[in-house]
């Protein structure tokens, strides 16, 4: 994906975390941030009437398509980043160290029940879903045991959302090269029927030829920018669900060793 590749050669997206994703609800604030700076650039773009362009200069829908996935795909991402957050602050508020076997000090069942909502509430006032660090932590405090498949387990929650997201990321940029091929088809065509070249229909014909290579060119670009700014929001998701299971992981092996 060319967004993935991109994101991937800036130093700053290869941090696994910022310090304000550390703190409750960090990660969504900073999505929240980048989904207002486009929410202001599309309001420019509106006011200049460049989407009003767009639109009746791709007669295939192309464009408007991609529009709306990325729209969509971004409101997901925010979904999700919330969803993280809830997970970090889960791991914030868990009770250290995690109480030996035959240990009554601590509940176990009432810090994780079994619709996996904790009794108590995180600094949102909300309640707690603890289901990832929970299911690792209770396969880690059961010695002798393999914590193989939970780990498995952990990553698959963690990331395995992320991979239909960065699928759709993809689509939008052969949505743009389907536009690209679609586009010079047009201008193939054109150029086929041409019989004879009149002078006197210069403009009518520019007009028929430089249509086909406007669907080409809007499509390929739409596509490509969404492409990237979608990528660096799944890169940054993907940045911190690492750093969220290395906390994880490390939590559960200080909990083994004690």
């Amino acid at each position: 994906m060319f967004g993935a590749s991109l994101v991937r050669r800036l130093p700053w997206f290869q941090r696994p975390a910022l310090a304000l994703e550390q703190g409750p609800q960090g990660l969504f604030l900073l999505w929240a941030a980048h989904a207002g700076l486009l929410l202001a650039g599309a309001w420019l773009l509106y006011q200049r009437g460049v989407w009003a362009m767009l639109l009746q200069a791709d007669p295939t829908g192309l464009t408007l398509v991609i529009v709306l996935l990325f729209a969509a795909c971004t409101g997901w991402v925010g979904v999700r980043a919330w969803h993280l957050g809830r997970q970090r602050e889960a791991l914030l508020a868990w009770p250290a160290p995690w109480p030996a076997a035959g240990d009554t000090a601590v509940d176990a069942a009432a810090l994780c029940p079994a619709d996996g909502v904790a009794g108590r509430v995180g600094q949102t006032g909300a309640p707690i879903d603890r289901r990832w660090a929970h299911a690792y932590l209770e396969a880690v405090r059961q010695r002798g045991t393999d914590v193989g498949v939970a780990r498995d387990l952990l990553t698959e929650a963690s990331h395995g959302p992320h991979e239909m997201a960065w699928w759709f990321n993809g689509i939008q940029l052969k949505l743009g090269l389907l536009g690209k091929v679609i586009g010079f088809s047009v201008l193939a065509l054109e150029l086929g029927q041409m019989q004879s070249f009149d002078p006197s229909q210069s403009a009518q014909l520019l007009k028929s030829l430089t249509g086909g290579l406007g669907i080409a060119l809007l499509t390929t670009m739409t596509g490509l920018a969404g492409n990237i700014l979608l990528g660096l929001q799944l890169m940054r998701l993907d940045r911190h669900a690492d750093a969220l299971v290395a906390d994880i992981l490390a939590l559960g092996e200080r909990q083994r060793g004690g």
